[in-house]
């Protein structure tokens, strides 16, 4: 009976296959948490998250809270402070059961001051004196004053707080030397100042007074924890001295476990503006000199000890320096450093324990920032990498594999040399299927991507596809055709996206992979294009075009409803559209020959007073044309906006396709619209040193091209001549030979984001409209809530959301009526900041004319930096507005008063007939 009991309550919670609503779910849980078995109260613990999922709204979820706070009594209030921050009667509570005799009471509500005093700052200053004297009682046991001190670290809600519990923190140090009480006080002491921002020089100061001068290891770890979140959170408060005194000591400890810490503390420190801060010149001071400070004495020392955790962070120190430091005498140290590296790679590449791998991450970053800081040495380090990927373990491999990478997309000059050794490691990979195998292969074939800057050789391309052939998996494969797409390599992609058709077991699956491959195929096809071959070029984009119609119709049979792929179905048509556009623009510059303006044209432009006519029809075609690139730069904008979850770049290439439409309808413009109007400084030279990709730096390079080639032409030829629509058509070519790159999000979402609105009142039925009387007013009630998926805010947050309100009337019925136009349309828009992922705010809409009214709720987000991204959703209902009973009352008795006037004037008419 228990077993069928359980069952049932499951089923009818909706985790089977019966479904209720809301209030049934929550009672059947409610039963389970009620249970006498401790098993099934369990379970309908773990049950509650999934009925928050499907129910998020605050009804609900309070209900929810209150029963499970009769499981979890204890604490239940401090947990709640985030929703009841400034709740006097809460505040009134804690101070009460502070002063309970019952120990468990006293825990929890210390556990709730604790909250509060970091939610609440009139609690805070309510509180505090109330917790130094407690502190200081002697009649408080030493536990509780243990678990009272660090409430003391939240009383940074202003200077005067601040500064009180600093003082208490102070007397407490000094008054109690235990190291219990040492380390509590001392790390609630550096979490005030961490928070305050105000004394955490001197914070600095005093760990760094207790790690020289006590004695006890205990303090001394406590004091180098402290020291290194300080180093992390402001790092620019750090002074010379401070580094010094840190350097000193861990000169002169003979603990290795003490000097890590310490070397951990500096190498943090010296990838911050407090390196600079060390190394400026001082008044009356000539020993700032990089080659002859204790912190080079020290990390050189470092850089070859037996502890790999110490080599470590030494090697990091004279990176950092050396990247730092803009001195040209500096020869030593970077070969110090490219030594210490090398000595650093041979050792833990031949390790595959987690510390060793932990250690070559340090090692491998370290090398890609001195690859990028002093490129003179980038050679060397390359070489070192290749030497040492032969004998590496594969785990070694993989992270040596996206060193290389990283330093191959930052100087592309180096990728040339890469590709013989990369094929030849490719080739003896081994022969075994395994996880670690299996990455490699991607790993590897990443790199080759990188390092190729155009299309893969013959050669390369049977290598891979025969490793790919012999131990490789499906995913695997899939793996490597994705970054062969993300890398412009879509001759590769497409052989291997074809090969895949046949492994899918879902046509969903099939008909993605299918669509890939079309798109590598109309990528493909865009190859072939050259300069100054204008009717090739029309070919190859009609090619592509053909292959591109292919895959968008299978893209859209991949979709399905949980996974409605919006972002790629709108990014291949607006790709579409921009080969549309381009080849329509080669037609238009082609006309120039094959319909030159006819002999009347000039006498048309002088009588129209437009000299543009002259030129005959194609100046009508160049504006449409200008029009097209500028609706879609503004299609491209939308997706941008749309694209929330996106990674940076996945957003960048949005965006560098948008200027490549700016940059045509730009060109036009200047070259034959608009010549003596046209500016270019707006549109200067961008450079491309700051370029994160192979792929923008190419788009850049062709920007800056063209944009001098229409200068150059700009005013110099009167429109339109041969020299212009050349220069257009070569534009064109120049950026369709430019491979695109598929990025991430469009294989791949590492955020997601959604909100769920729900509109109060609501009708039973979506087609049924809401009724309302039209001298009332509709108040509108919205809730919403943000849900995440299981990275949320990794690239950016929600700060406010905001909702777009708006109204327009589907149908009227009975007579018009005069009615000021205020009362006819409804606009609003409000913006809330979400609490707790939960927002809610209210509208109060008109609806003074009668009929049936459509009223649209949207949605969209305002990020940390003030970017505002159109994320909807969008929901719609309607409303019916009625006319009220007073008013439709005295509309009938004006039309039964006017009825025997009409009648007698009828008459009248027809007596004087």
């Amino acid at each position: 009976m228990a077993s069928n009991s359980t069952k049932s309550f499951l089923a009818d919670a909706g985790y089977g296959e019966q479904e209720l609503d809301a209030n049934s779910a929550l009672m059947e849980l409610d039963k389970g948490l009620r249970s006498g078995k401790l098993g099934e109260q369990c379970e309908a613990v773990v049950r509650f998250p999934r009925l928050f999922q499907k129910y998020p709204f605050p009804i609900l979820i309070n209900s929810a809270f209150l029963k499970l706070a009769d499981v979890f009594r204890v604490g239940m209030l401090g947990s709640l402070a985030s929703i009841i921050p400034e709740r006097k009667n809460a505040h009134h509570s804690i101070r009460q059961s502070l002063d309970s005799h019952d120990n468990v009471e006293v825990e929890a509500a210390v556990f709730a001051a604790a909250n509060f005093s970091a939610q609440s700052k009139d609690f805070a200053v309510g509180i505090c004196n109330k917790i130094s004297e407690m502190i200081q009682g002697l009649a408080t046991p030493v536990d509780l004053k243990l678990k009272l001190i660090p409430i003391l670290q939240h009383m940074h809600h202003d200077a005067i707080l601040a500064s009180s519990a600093r003082q208490l923190l102070q007397q407490l140090v000094t008054s109690y030397p235990s190291t219990k009480m040492v380390i509590v006080s001392l790390h609630t002491f550096t979490l005030l100042a961490a928070s305050s921002l105000v004394d955490t020089p001197k914070q600095i100061q005093l760990l760094l007074q207790y790690l020289k001068n006590d004695p006890r290891k205990a303090v001394k770890r406590l004091a180098i924890q402290d020291l290194k979140l300080l180093a992390n959170k402001t790092p620019h408060t750090w002074s010379r001295e401070n580094i010094q005194a840190l350097c000193e000591c861990a000169l002169q400890t003979p603990y290795d476990s003490l000097k890590l810490g310490m070397l951990s503390v500096l190498s943090t420190l010296s990838g911050t503006i407090a390196i600079k801060h060390y190394f400026s010149i001082v008044p009356g001071n000539v020993s700032s000199s990089p080659r002859s400070s204790d912190l080079v004495k020290l990390a050189q020392e470092c850089c070859y000890h037996n502890n790999r955790g110490i080599a470590a962070h030494g090697v990091r120190v004279l990176t950092n320096i050396t990247v730092s430091c803009q001195e040209k005498d500096l020869l030593a140290l970077e070969q110090d450093a490219v030594f210490g590296l090398e000595s650093l790679l041979v050792l833990c590449s031949q390790d595959d324990s987690p510390g060793a791998q932990a250690t070559l991450k340090i090692a491998l970053n370290c090398m890609v920032k001195l690859a990028k800081g002093r490129p003179h040495l980038s050679q060397s380090v390359v070489e070192t990498l290749l030497t040492q990927l032969h004998s590496a373990q594969d785990a070694a491999r993989i992270l040596m594999c996206h060193c290389l990478a990283a330093i191959a997309m930052q100087l592309p000059v180096l990728g040339d040399g890469m590709l013989g050794d990369l094929m030849e490691l490719y080739k003896v990979i081994g022969r075994s299927a395994t996880d670690k195998q299996q990455e490699l292969l991607v790993s590897l074939a990443t790199v080759i991507f990188v390092a190729s800057q155009k299309a893969l050789s013959v050669e390369s391309k049977a290598v891979i596809k025969q490793q790919l052939e012999s131990v490789s998996n499906g995913w695997t494969v899939y793996r490597i055709a994705r970054q062969a797409s993300r890398m412009g390599n879509h001759d590769m992609a497409k052989e291997l996206y074809q090969s895949l058709l046949t492994q899918v077991a879902s046509e969903h699956f099939y008909f993605w992979l299918n669509s890939l491959k079309e798109f590598s195929h109309a990528e493909q096809c865009l190859t072939g294009l050259q300069e100054e071959n204008y009717s090739s070029a029309l070919s190859c984009i009609a090619e592509s075009l053909k292959f591109y119609h292919k895959g968008i119709a299978s893209l859209t049979a991949a979709s399905t409803p949980l996974n409605p792929l919006s972002f790629q179905c709108e990014f291949v048509k607006l790709r579409i559209d921009l080969l549309q556009a381009f080849s329509q623009l080669i037609c238009t510059c082609n006309s120039l020959k094959t319909s030159p303006p006819p002999a009347i044209a000039t006498t048309i432009a002088m009588t129209l007073g437009n000299d543009l006519q002259r030129c005959g029809r194609i100046s009508n075609q160049m504006k449409q044309s200008m029009e097209e690139f500028r609706s879609l730069a503004s299609r491209y904008g939308d997706l941008y906006q749309a694209s929330f979850d996106a990674d940076s770049a996945t957003l960048r290439n949005v965006e560098l396709q948008q200027q490549s439409c700016l940059l045509i309808s730009h060109a036009i413009e200047a070259l034959i619209l608009d010549p003596e109007s046209a500016s270019f400084q707006e549109y200067g030279s961008t450079g491309t040193a700051h370029a994160d990709s192979e792929y923008e730096r190419r788009m850049m390079s062709v920007y800056n091209h063209v944009l001098e080639e229409v200068e150059s032409l700009n005013r110099k030829y009167t429109p339109v001549s041969y020299m212009h629509t050349a220069c257009l058509c070569n534009a064109i070519i120049a950026l369709l030979k430019v491979p695109l790159s598929f990025q991430r999000y469009f294989f791949q979402k590492l955020q997601s984001t959604s909100i769920k609105l729900a509109l109060s009142p609501s009708p039973r039925n979506p087609a049924e409209p809401i009724a309302v009387q039209n001298n009332q007013q509709l108040a509108l009630k919205v809730e919403g809530v943000v849900q995440h998926g299981s990275k949320p805010g990794l690239f950016r947050k929600i700060q406010s959301v905001c909702l777009n309100v708006s109204s327009t009337l589907q149908s009227k019925s009975g007579q018009d009526y005069k009615i000021p136009i205020d009362n006819m349309t409804n606009e609003m828009e409000q913006r809330v900041e979400p609490h707790n992922d939960y927002f809610s705010t209210q509208f109060l809409l008109n609806f003074a004319i009668l009929g049936t009214h459509n009223i649209t709720v949207e949605s969209s987000v305002k990020d940390a930096n003030g970017i505002v991204w159109k994320t909807g959703p969008r929901t719609t209902i309607f409303v019916k507005s009625l006319e009220d009973p007073y008013s439709q009352q005295i509309r009938l008795q004006q039309q039964q008063a006017q009825q025997p006037l009409q009648q007698q004037q009828q008459r009248n008419a027809y007596t004087r007939f």
